[in-house]
């Protein structure tokens, strides 16, 4: 028996009620297909009129020209769709490591995730990034195994991946029919029917029928093994099953469940280019993943007495919002993206900005899809969604009411590990760069500048080199600046191996007032990768507690140059172990000054040390040049820790230092014939080899 269903549906002016949301990410390493998979889900729920291509450069959520150039996702791209009653807000993320803040700042303010992985290259350096990411979060999600049709797709080799390498417990709720050019559709485990999609219309239709002879063996033996699992860690689902009485609807609640507390990931799969499993992707998203309502209140303090606030998501509770993240938009200017956590925000309404203590009024306020916008009177509890032309908001930022404030959690981002000096080519071009890179270091908190005080040169710091060239390539093309740019430089850090000691006093009449502070510390190395910690083994009768906070922001201060070369100090646990206050010279500002000082001498009495950035690096390379491979590795520090068999291609895993890497896609091209390839994301920070030191820091 087989029935045939169009699914094709776009219920836009269904009311919308926070049950009914459903706000998710796309997530995954490069070129696993998280943007033909968006694409698809666009068009199968009406949004638009024609699949869009990576390969083409048509794709909607690719917008920007350099990601139609490359083929690549480079700005987390968000939109709304609507599902069989259920408005879906999707946000798109990049699947390089170059860009990984738009996945950090995108599941910070998501309630689910689809991790989309290669059937063939399985879980990848950048799909275990991104994961660890939504662990952090605490993100339920889905898994889609995308490109059954390809040659060497193995289904059964990412779900152990996925066990073994993300120690998830992989729940299949769909299996394969066929696989390579076999691949035909999927075996649905919950309705126990096979699903296929119709080639004649783009795969709009799908039928379902019942499971081959061939197939059933198999399909039976897999929901078993599916029904046990959940019986073994659900207690109430464990009573239906000892009872025998398994009906779809209380084996599709037990998977949510468990879902929603991460105890479980639901695997499906398909091939997104070739149009087969959106639509049950779409169908598990609206059954598995949360609406705001089903997870915790949001959690903030009271900026005013520091104590916890806790918020529904509801539309009768206090306006909270966060702004994750901004962008200059060539149409409506400076453009907030925000996800409205309670209450709701309404056009012409003032907001409060509880960081700064400023309030600004809400202009207009947007629905985005992609690049496109439209306007709306408001956003309601759950939502993500614009605001056009705040002044003074920035990434990271709560919107709230003056009367009622809150404070929510700020968004961390990781520091920029490579840098490079940057100037215009006309003396007339000099403001118009120097405003240009304002709009991006606001836009992108992994983006920095600086001016050198040796050299008077403008420095942009980012996540690798392929961060820097788009960055370069919208100055020149978005902006309209020519600039000339230097070879790519390392960011370098400093660190100690020795726990020290170091004091200084500070004492000094200035504007004919005296100020007095003198401040003991010791410093000790911390962990590797766990930062730097401030402790005060002082009471408050060696320093008063006032002066506390302006000795933090001294460390702080001195922490960001460090005694070597001037980079920043990373993993250091800093004490604060003696002091003297004077009862009527003391100062904020003379503390302030005594602890850059005495932090300074502290490090010169501790051994410091330079530290460089370790990306991890996979290559896939023909077994024909892996000695080739492996010789060049070697000629720059590479240490290789793994190597694995994927078909006919060799997988090789090896730490290097960024400094050597610079240019590698064009050597690995050149050993290769260009058909191996690679992957790089941060690692670690280790020590500079002893030999090195003086090099680098030109002594």
């Amino acid at each position: 028996m087989v029935s045939q269903v169009n699914v094709n549906q776009n219920n836009s002016l269904i009311p919308m009620i926070e049950s009914n949301l459903r706000n998710i990410g796309i997530i995954a390493h490069i070129d696993a297909g998280k943007t033909t998979t968006s694409e698809r889900i666009l068009y199968y729920t009406g949004k638009v009129h024609r699949i869009g291509e990576v390969h083409d450069g048509t794709a909607t959520m690719d917008w920007m020209i350099q990601e139609q150039e490359r083929g690549i996702t480079i700005t987390s791209a968000a939109t709304t769709c609507f599902w069989k009653r259920h408005q879906v807000n999707i946000i798109d993320t990049p699947g390089h490591v170059d860009f990984t803040v738009e996945v950090e700042r995108s599941l910070r303010v998501l309630d689910g995730a689809v991790g989309v992985f290669c059937a063939v290259g399985g879980v990848q350096p950048q799909s275990e990034t991104v994961w660890r990411q939504a662990n952090k979060y605490n993100v339920p999600r889905l898994a889609f195994i995308n490109k059954m049709d390809r040659l060497g797709a193995d289904f059964d080799k990412v779900i152990n991946e996925l066990e073994n390498k993300l120690g998830v417990l992989p729940i299949p709720i769909q299996l394969p029919i066929g696989n390579h050019d076999n691949f035909s559709g999927v075996i649905d485990l919950i309705k126990m029917k096979s699903v296929y999609f119709s080639e004649d219309d783009e795969g709009i239709s799908v039928s379902y029928s019942d499971i081959s002879d061939y197939d059933k063996e198999n399909a039976e033996f897999a929901r078993l093994n599916l029904i046990e699992k959940i019986a073994d860690i659900d207690e109430k689902f464990l009573e239906i099953y000892m009872e025998d009485n398994i009906s779809e609807k209380n084996l599709i609640e037990a998977i949510r469940r468990n879902t929603l507390s991460n105890t479980i990931v639901p695997i499906l799969t398909g091939s997104s280019l070739k149009n087969k499993g959106i639509q049950p992707l779409l169908d598990a998203i609206i059954d598995f993943l949360p609406s705001p309502v089903d997870l915790k209140s949001v959690s903030g303090v009271d900026p005013k007495s520091n104590a916890l606030i806790e918020r529904k998501a509801s539309a009768k509770e206090s306006l909270t919002g966060l702004v994750f993240k901004m962008t200059k938009d060539k149409f409506v200017g400076k453009l907030a993206f925000v996800r409205i956590y309670s209450g709701e925000l309404r056009k012409g309404q003032n907001i409060f900005n509880p960081r700064l203590k400023k309030r600004e009024r809400v202009s207009r306020l947007l629905r985005l899809h992609a690049n496109h916008r439209e306007e709306v009177d408001f956003l309601k509890a759950g939502e993500i969604g614009g605001i056009v032309g705040q002044k003074f908001f920035t990434t990271g930022d709560t919107i709230c009411l003056e009367n009622n404030p809150i404070l929510l959690e700020n968004i961390e981002f990781p520091e920029p590990v490579i840098s490079m000096a940057i100037e215009p080519k006309t003396t007339a071009d000099k403001e118009v760069l120097f405003n240009a890179l304002q709009d991006l270091v606001e836009e992108d908190p992994t983006f920095h500048k600086t001016i050198s005080e040796e050299t008077g040169q403008t420095i942009i710091q980012g996540m690798g080199e392929l961060h820097l060239e788009i960055i370069r390539d919208r100055i020149l093309r978005e902006y309209k600046v020519q600039a000339n740019a230097g070879k790519p430089t390392v960011a370098y850090r400093e660190s100690i191996s020795k726990i020290g000691e170091g004091s200084f006093t500070f004492d000094r009449e200035i504007g004919g007032e005296k100020h007095f502070a003198n401040i003991m510390l010791n410093a000790e190395p911390n962990q590797k990768g766990s930062g730097n910690i401030i402790n005060f083994d002082i009471s408050s009768t060696t320093i008063p507690k006032e002066y506390f906070k302006s000795i933090e922001e001294g460390i702080n201060d001195a922490l960001m140059t460090g005694v070597l070369g001037g980079f920043a100090l990373i993993d250091l646990k800093i004490n604060v172990i003696g002091g003297i206050a004077h009862d009527t010279d003391s100062t904020d500002m003379a503390f302030r000054s005594a602890a850059v000082m005495a932090l300074r001498e502290t490090i010169k009495n501790s051994s410091p040390i330079l530290l460089e950035p370790i990306m991890s690096l996979e290559i896939s390379t023909p077994e024909e040049h892996l000695g080739d491979v492996m010789g060049d590795l070697n000629s720059r520090r590479g240490k290789v820790f793994d190597m694995d068999t994927l078909n006919d291609l060799q997988i090789v895993r090896a730490s290097v230092p960024l400094s050597e890497v610079f240019g590698y896609s064009t050597t690995l091209r050149s050993l290769s014939k260009g058909r191996a390839s690679y992957s790089m994301e941060p690692q670690s920070f280790d020590p500079v080899p002893s030999e090195m030191v003086d090099l680098i820091l030109n002594r």
